[in-house]
């Protein structure tokens, strides 16, 4: 993309990100992922109707009486930003690319991070980790995570969820919130990872796909692309047991995946690159409320 282009499109997305996050997530945000994150701030001595697993026993043993640790509401979040960038993300029938959608959510979650005067970091990834931008605060530092977005050219097309996930729980220190914005195509088990990733950190996975991948269109012989692999095939679409069998391939797997999500503990929302995310994500935040 030519950078005049692209700077025209990075303007774009930041007025109408930019305005999402101010008008209307501006409190939604604050309360749904504000002060989830607790610091140690001191000790003191344990009191009637303390809760004895607050017990500090290195202090305790040294005083030979008890003491409990305070904790408090962190001030600040770090947010992470897990972004697949694989090929079958540069798909799209009827709106939009999952692809431009997932970029549009990815701004707006990092406007209304730096609203509330969190840092904001990204985690791009394929089948390995493609790029990593360690989190800052400020109006400098989104744009530029925008135009990583829109003009990131990822060296490998294929997809592992797992490897982001790792990378995340390995690489984040302290506890951070992550959204993991993914398709979810992906034939391998992260569900271990997920839940190793929400242990430690406050994961929520958002799932962009498009409509014709949940149903395919009677439009006879089509040849078919895998976007990450490169293989080709026809599909006869007028064919009623072909769209069936699709169909319930997808219902199989979709299920599949809300079954990771529940086990991992994770909060997630799915959105067709036709629908209204703003609706999906405002779904999301009065969930966590």
């Amino acid at each position: 993309m030519e950078t005049t282009e692209l700077l025209k499109k990075v303007r774009q997305i930041e007025i109408k990100t930019r305005g999402l996050s101010n008008n209307i997530f501006a409190g939604q945000y604050h309360s749904a992922f504000k002060g989830r994150g607790m610091a140690f701030s001191e000790v003191r001595e344990y009191q009637f109707g303390d809760d004895i697993r607050d017990i500090d026993w290195n202090v305790t043993a040294r005083f030979h009486r008890p003491y409990v640790k305070v904790f408090e509401e962190e001030r600040e979040l770090t947010v992470m930003l897990v972004i697949d960038v694989s090929g079958s993300l540069e798909f799209g029938t009827v709106k939009q690319l999952k692809k431009d959608m997932l970029t549009e959510i990815a701004a707006t979650l990092a406007f209304s991070a730096i609203q509330n005067n969190d840092k904001i970091g990204v985690i791009f990834f394929s089948d390995r980790i493609e790029k990593f931008i360690p989190p800052k605060k400020g109006r400098k530092h989104i744009l530029y995570i925008i135009r990583e977005l829109l003009d990131f050219h990822p060296e490998s097309r294929g997809t592992n969820i797992r490897i982001g996930l790792e990378y995340l729980t390995n690489v984040m220190k302290r506890r951070c919130t992550a959204f993991v914005l993914s398709d979810f195509m992906d034939a391998d088990n992260f569900k271990n990872a997920m839940t190793i990733a929400n242990r430690k950190h406050d994961v929520v996975a958002i799932q962009v796909y498009d409509r014709r991948v949940e149903e395919l269109p009677a439009v006879g012989l089509v040849k078919v692309k895998d976007a990450e692999t490169g293989a080709e095939q026809w599909i006869d679409t007028s064919s009623k047991a072909v769209r069936r069998t699709h169909h319930e391939w997808w219902v199989n797997r979709q299920a599949e995946l809300n079954e990771t999500f529940t086990k991992s503990n994770v909060d997630n929302i799915s959105v067709q690159t036709d629908q209204d995310y703003v609706k999906a994500l405002m779904g999301l935040f009065a969930k966590r409320n």
